[in-house]
């Protein structure tokens, strides 16, 4: 289980729960984004997993500027200086095709460090070539809810990357995957590895919360937050060993 985190406390749950790798972002709200160097560091003082720092100048599309992909070389070299593991993008072009000269420019910065292709590809208008031109990049992973909303919704298109990819490349479904669905994804598609963020909420422990300000898009949301849970972790880790020693 690879767990999407973008706090200390989140990564330390992580790895109690039994997780192998962590992603690591700002903004999971906006889909993930770079995170600071500062925050890998302290991360990497708390816990022994495998770190791969998403590479996202800002929400929206995934289409950059040049200065944009200035700012991904930066960070991407910033962030491997700091210890990261490895790294996770994806760029598109406005046609709904992988960029791959982009992609693969980023791939070769980052080696020897391996690099997963993000849920940009369930953005693309034709799975089957954008598994290819990924692979072509030279990208170790690839992270896909099969083209749909979430990945009990793309459980089909899922299974037909994994057959399409033949061990090329790991096929990792993410988005919206629970406890209540996770066998039932695993079993349908035959993913060999998932990628969850296993988050809960968690009250702020302000006593005073003003009525008068808030300061996201969000009301009240200045006064809770979500964070990865150790015992949520531990479950769907049981869960999906149990489906692997099936086969």
């Amino acid at each position: 289980m690879e767990v999407c985190v973008e706090s200390v406390q989140s990564a330390v749950n992580a790895e109690k729960g039994g997780a192998v790798r962590l992603e690591l972002c700002a903004n999971l709200s906006e889909g993930g984004t770079t995170p600071s160097v500062g925050l890998l560091q302290v991360i990497k003082e708390q816990c022994r997993l495998p770190v791969m720092a998403m590479l996202r100048p800002r929400g929206g599309d995934f289409i950059y500027t040049e200065n944009e992909l200035h700012v991904i070389r930066k960070d991407l070299v910033a962030l491997r200086e700091a210890g990261a593991a490895g790294f996770v993008l994806g760029i598109l072009k406005s046609d709904g095709t992988v960029d791959e000269k982009k992609c693969r420019e980023l791939v070769e910065l980052a080696k020897p460090l391996p690099v997963t292709f993000h849920r940009a590809i369930d953005m693309t208008c034709d799975l089957t070539e954008a598994v290819e031109a990924i692979i072509r990049c030279e990208c170790c992973h690839i992270l896909t809810s099969g083209g749909m909303a979430t990945a009990e919704e793309g459980i089909e298109n899922i299974k037909r990357m994994i057959q399409q990819v033949d061990g090329r490349v790991s096929v990792m479904p993410g988005s919206g995957i629970t406890c209540e669905n996770l066998q039932k994804i695993l079993e349908g598609c035959g993913a060999t590895e998932f990628h969850g963020s296993a988050r809960v909420s968690q009250e702020s422990v302000m006593t005073y919360r003003s009525p008068n300000v808030q300061m996201g898009s969000c009301p009240g949301k200045e006064y809770t937050c979500k964070v990865t849970s150790e015992d949520v972790v531990r479950k769907m880790v049981s869960i999906a060993t149990a489906c692997w020693n099936k086969k």
